[in-house]
């Protein structure tokens, strides 16, 4: 006979914001309300910047990776969230959680480095203006935004 504790635990318990079917409705309205605009709006600004090629320049590439980012960011939590309101569950397993877990410090990193970026970029447009187009070349662009997608992975993992 042993003496141990011997249940298991599948997930972490979820607890809500309300628990009246009233309240429920209306945050479940309001937090779709909220993603859809945050996705729409970012979209447009994507959409925008791929149009327009005068906005082909460094400010708006770090400008639309950061509305790519965002959106992945919102679109880490906020699913599951709105799916436990509509299926009523209030649980979320430990590989769910991890994952999760993992993806917002990831896209929370590379909002934060994405905006170091852009006010190096700005630095540099502001304090070297006839130096820009020499120092913020397309190749060092490029680098600058792989490289805080490589920390923010690295970040993430520790």
């Amino acid at each position: 006979m042993r003496g141990a504790n011997e249940s298991r635990l599948s997930g972490f318990l979820l607890l809500g914001l309300s628990k009246e079917p009233q309240q429920q409705q209306l945050l479940f309205v309001l937090f779709l309300t909220m993603y859809l605009a945050t996705v729409l709006g970012n979209l447009l600004i994507l959409l925008a910047i791929g149009v327009d090629s005068r906005l082909h320049v460094p400010m708006y590439f770090f400008l639309g990776n950061l509305s790519f980012v965002d959106i992945c960011f919102s679109s880490t939590t906020v699913p599951k969230m709105l799916a436990n309101h509509i299926l009523g569950t209030q649980t979320i397993s430990f590989s769910g959680c991890l994952t999760q877990m993992y993806f917002v410090f990831m896209f929370v990193d590379m909002d934060n480095f994405l905006l170091a970026v852009m006010a190096y970029d700005r630095f540099v447009a502001i304090c070297h203006p006839l130096r820009y187009s020499a120092k913020m070349t397309h190749q060092l662009c490029a680098l600058l935004v792989a490289g805080s997608w490589v920390i923010a992975n690295l970040n993430a993992l520790l």
